[in-house]
């Protein structure tokens, strides 16, 4: 029997088409037996690569290198915006003091990615639409019993009015027919629009898991996420608050249409439907009696800026005196040096929640560098304000604090994209929330939403609601051992809501919880000045 061409629960070998598999050539990405196996190696072609047969394809295939292409691209050249090398290329004249990391690690933080990216699609984002499709169904499903209901109820109105009012009850029976299928075509459309995307998800899900199943590095390293374009849901009808109903009147023979009854119109409201991504929770723990140093990081700035974690807290992003921005892992292996192309050196720094996108920010202009290609633009043009520093929320958004020259007023505004979406600068008495001054105001979100700001100039942290509302205001607490006013700079939130601020002049760290009850210092660690924090995972 040809094994070819019939049934078999066994692999068996590429070669001799008979014995059970044994081996792969993870380079040839053939099935070979035992004895098979010094044969397919027997040309002496230096590329074979035999692993057990379970193994398979678990070896990552490179590209070809575009100036030796008789070599893999096992590398790539961060001082040369990130080109694909060789190990020849490295050693090169070209290539003599650059920057260098292999593409295996940032496959391997790619492929983490989208493995999160597609759990995340599967088990949040795409069931959410199916319970919105569902939900549409079902309300087109009982719109005939809903709406016969309706129509009886004004037929039995009808009979005690007998057919003196019969034009009437036609007249208002048409008007009915007509909301139904407006209603009804609000529905479909609604529903034929979840569908589509619904479809667009499934072709993602398909192409990133046959990303997955591959082992070419490029389409790993070329993967652009669509979950943000997902994870914003379409907005939510809502016609059953306020559908259609008849309002019966007392006979009166004068009017008999204004007397008889109304039907209320269909109203096709919508309101805004959310889905928070789900970022991994850090594990809840008590605070130490004393802080524990884990580890120092040499970041090599001559003055370091600004601190700041994304993917996840898998690496870390620094800035100081110079145009570009660190890039090291948790443990603090430096990775690369993000290129801005900026010509002055950021006031500050913040990165989306992927870690695709890098704002700077000096005079009165925001710059957003692509992380993957170093290109930069300006992203936000803020008109004169001098901006200080900036935050991106869980949600996307872009938070910055400003101060207004010509005006003398500091103010925290909310931009999704370029767009201005939000303004706080007053509480409800009309009094400004913030100090009148030039100086730091870092910004943070907490895990309820709400906007942390240290306030270096008004020496206090000033905290407010997702909508600007005022909450509390900390200016610190008397003690023997913090002569200094208290001022606040860096500014950070943990998993518990806890609010950790740098009180730099007097070498200490502020820990709150979430109402602004101060609970504890980290005072006794060699602190020297603290200015910027962060907390990772």
């Amino acid at each position: 029997m040809d094994p070819r061409s019939s049934a078999q629960d066994v692999h068996r070998c590429d070669l001799c088409e008979t014995a059970i598999v044994h081996s792969y050539c993870d380079f040839c990405h053939v099935n070979l037996c035992k004895p098979c196996v010094v044969d397919h190696i027997s040309d002496g072609y230096d590329k074979h690569k035999i692993v057990p047969f379970k193994e398979r394809r678990s070896t990552l295939t490179y590209p070809k290198c575009g100036t030796h292409p008789q070599k893999s691209s096992e590398f790539q050249c961060k001082s040369c915006n990130n080109i694909l090398i060789c190990s020849s290329c490295i050693t090169s004249e070209q290539h003599r003091g650059h920057i260098f990391f292999e593409i295996s690690e940032e496959y391997k933080t790619m492929k983490k990615v989208i493995e999160k990216e597609t759990e995340e699609l599967e088990n949040r984002i795409f069931p959410k639409y199916e319970e919105i499709a569902h939900d549409l169904i079902n309300q087109l499903a009982n719109l005939d019993g809903e709406y016969k209901e309706l129509t009886t109820e004004i037929l039995k109105e009808g009979k005690v009015w007998h057919r003196k009012i019969d034009l009437i009850i036609n007249t208002m029976l048409t008007e009915i027919k007509e909301i139904k299928v407006n209603h009804e075509h609000n529905l479909q459309k609604h529903l034929d629009e979840i569908e589509q995307i619904q479809s667009a998800i499934k072709q993602t899900l398909l192409n990133m898991n046959e990303i997955l199943k591959s082992t070419e590095a490029s389409p790993i390293i070329e993967y652009s996420s669509k979950v943000r374009e997902f994870s914003k849901l379409p907005l939510k009808l809502k016609t059953y608050a306020s559908k259609p109903a008849f309002i019966s009147k007392p006979i009166n023979q004068e009017a008999l249409y204004n007397l008889f009854g109304q039907i209320t119109p269909l109203s096709t409201n919508t309101e805004e439907n959310i889905l928070k991504l789900s970022l991994p929770k850090p594990s809840v723990s008590e605070l130490l009696d004393e802080p524990e140093l884990v580890a120092t990081i040499e970041t090599g700035h001559e003055k370091l800026h600004k601190i700041i974690t994304c993917l996840n807290g898998e690496k870390l992003l620094t800035s100081g005196e110079s145009v570009d921005i660190k890039c090291f892992k948790n443990q603090g292996l430096l990775i690369n040096e993000i290129k801005t192309n900026l010509w002055f050196i950021p006031s500050d720094i913040a990165v989306d929640v992927y870690g695709d996108k890098l704002y700077a920010t000096a005079w009165s202009q925001i710059f957003a560098t692509t992380v993957k290609t170093s290109q930069t633009k300006t992203s936000i043009n803020l008109r004169k304000a001098q901006p200080s520093n900036m935050f991106v929320t869980s949600t996307g958004d872009l938070l910055v604090s400003m101060f207004k020259r010509w005006t003398d007023q500091s103010q925290v505004v909310r931009y999704s994209g370029s767009k201005l979406k939000q303004t706080i600068q007053f509480d409800d008495e009309g009094k400004p929330l913030f100090s009148r001054t030039r100086d730091m105001k870092c910004i943070t979100e907490n895990r309820n939403h709400e906007i942390c700001v240290a306030d270096s100039g008004g020496y206090a942290v000033v905290v407010v609601t997702q909508d600007g509302k005022f909450r509390w205001r900390y200016t610190g607490i008397p003690s023997v051992n913090k002569i200094k006013a208290f001022k606040p700079f860096g500014i950070t939130t943990d998993s518990q809501s806890h609010i950790l601020t740098a009180d730099c002049d007097n070498h200490c760290i502020h820990i709150l919880d979430q109402n602004g009850k101060f609970l504890r210092y980290i005072d006794n660690c060699d602190l020297k000045y603290p200015y910027s924090l962060c907390v990772g995972t």
